[in-house]
């Protein structure tokens, strides 16, 4: 049943297989609770690995980590392999690197304020518009003078240099309130309470290392902790689109490869899109769209098929449903929804199929030849090799001490960046002003007199008052004459480095390639 060119999926009246070289074409994986959406999920993990293909996936209660554990081979599990005649089916356990944005669970996944961009930090600060367009104007102050954003700290600095110069600013870039501002620093905090302030910094996540392949050939699994950051709901849901705009905007175009150069699971993803404007659904279609060229495939998992906007759903040539309950006039039309989006198979009614699937059964189909959809069929889906369930802490700490990438992620780092620049730039302008003002109560204090000539008969006395030497021309902002031609210079070259600075598609920061 394992081939060298597809993926065994299960069994319906024939053996069901998903074509690696249309691995990349995305695919959506629905179902209610229980039905065994995770199960499957897992089974594709296994599948693209060992056919050396990088996964990346959420664990959203524990469950995948048994990727990394050999199986157990439960009744059930050889139950079902021998009803769907899986006769090479055996235990196995595959290469797992563990992530956690909160570095607990797994090693730590950050990327910087800068590379992260105005609009997916507003989504996760879940800002208005007035406030995005503040954030906006904030991060092109930045851009134009160069400034590093890496952590929380530089954006605060940035936000309060901001509003100490709003006159000038809001001439250049648009109008900025101080109560926007503040609005802004409030969601920032309430962000940082609920541990928001972990994902960003340094060292930053590189793509290359959710794209490794171990010495055995089989492509890793990375595995995201994400049972406590889903209590984050939207932290979680930025992020991974986050991740996913990072693919799109690193990787090289490959057309359609022979098998996927990435394989992307997005779990709970109505999360992506709930409350998101349409701007943003308008965006997050583009770049599923367009990732595929990049060998990328997304495999959205979520209980509807509803969840997901049909601009996007469109997108999504691999479908795997699970039971559906319609209960309600909601949960009715979702079943509709989902038997819609099928081939028809003129064996059984398709919509009437949905309600009636057992656990571990779905109905599934696939692009075959030609990039033709298959027929939908009532499948039983295959059992997976590695450990059903979740591993203990030693256990996990044993994977992460072998990891290829933990001296790398580990360690945080705090380079000079614009909490540093803005910080020195603010002491040395309190204590310019300081010495301004004390100039300042001297010039305006009495002068005493001195004489030169007690003779007043040759004349009346001459003074001279004990002052320093007399204050340099000042331009109409209260600078020198100098001061100004430097500041002009380096707000020049500034604006040259702004220039230089590109983002992407999702407002991420484009490195050089």
């Amino acid at each position: 049943m394992l081939l060298d060119d597809r993926l065994y999926m299960g069994a319906s009246t024939k053996p069901e297989y998903l074509l690696l070289k249309y691995g990349n074409r995305h695919g959506l994986v629905t179902g209610a609770t229980g039905t065994g959406k995770t199960v499957t999920l897992q089974g594709l993990a296994e599948g693209f690995s060992r056919a050396g293909v990088p996964v990346f996936c959420a664990d959203i209660k524990g469950d995948l980590a048994g990727l990394s554990q050999m199986g157990e081979g439960k009744d059930w599990i050889v139950k079902r392999a021998q009803e769907i005649g899986f006769d090479d089916f055996a235990s196995d356990k595959f290469p797992v690197i563990f992530w956690d944005l909160f570095g607990r669970q797994g090693h730590p996944v950050r990327t910087t304020i800068s590379e992260m961009g105005p609009l997916l930090l507003s989504r996760i600060l879940d800002l208005n518009a007035t406030q995005e367009g503040v954030l906006n104007i904030a991060f092109k102050f930045a851009d134009d003078r160069g400034l590093l954003l890496l952590d929380f700290k530089d954006l605060r600095q940035l936000l309060i240099e901001v509003e100490r110069n709003a006159s000038e600013i809001s001439a250049t870039y648009g109008n900025v309130a101080t109560a926007t501002i503040g609005a802004v620093q409030r969601a920032l905090l309430v962000l940082e309470q609920q541990g928001g302030e972990n994902f960003f910094g340094e060292a930053a996540l590189r793509i290359s290392d959710l794209m490794r392949t171990a010495t055995d050939g089989r492509g890793m699994i990375s595995v995201l902790a994400a049972d406590q950051l889903m209590q984050s709901q939207r932290l979680y849901a930025t992020f991974l689109l986050w991740m996913l705009s990072e693919l799109f905007e690193e990787l090289p175009e490959v057309g359609d490869p022979a098998k996927p150069k990435l394989v992307f699971f997005f779990d709970e993803a109505h999360l992506l899109f709930d409350d998101a404007p349409k701007a943003l659904v308008d965006k997050v279609e583009q770049v599923v769209k367009l990732v595929r060229s990049k060998g990328v495939g997304v495999y959205f998992v979520t209980q509807n098929p509803i969840d997901i906007p049909d601009s996007v759903l469109s997108q999504l040539s691999n479908r795997v449903q699970h039971a559906l309950r319609a209960y309600t006039p909601r949960d009715q039309k979702a079943v509709r929804v989902a038997a819609e989006t099928f081939r028809t198979n003129p064996a059984f009614d398709t919509e009437e199929a949905i309600t009636q699937l057992a656990v571990g059964e779905a109905l599934v189909s696939v692009l075959e030849d030609k990039g033709i959809p298959s027929i939908v069929e009532r499948t039983l889906i295959r059992p997976p090799s590695a450990r059903v369930g979740t591993i203990t802490p030693e256990e996990r700490k044993a994977v992460m001490a072998g990891s290829p990438v933990g001296a790398v992620y580990d360690t945080v780092e705090d380079r000079e960046s614009a909490y540093e620049v803005l910080t020195r730039k603010a002491k040395k302008n309190a204590e310019a002003e300081e010495a301004r003002q004390r100039e300042d109560a001297r010039a305006e204090a009495p002068s005493r007199p001195t004489y030169e000539d007690s003779n007043y008969r040759s004349g009346p006395p001459r003074y001279r008052e004990d002052s320093g030497p007399p204050p340099a021309r000042k331009t109409s902002r209260g600078d020198s004459v100098a001061e100004a031609a430097m500041k002009s210079a380096a707000r020049s070259m500034a604006t040259q480095l702004g220039r230089a600075i590109m983002r992407g598609i999702l407002g991420t920061l484009s490195r050089g390639r």
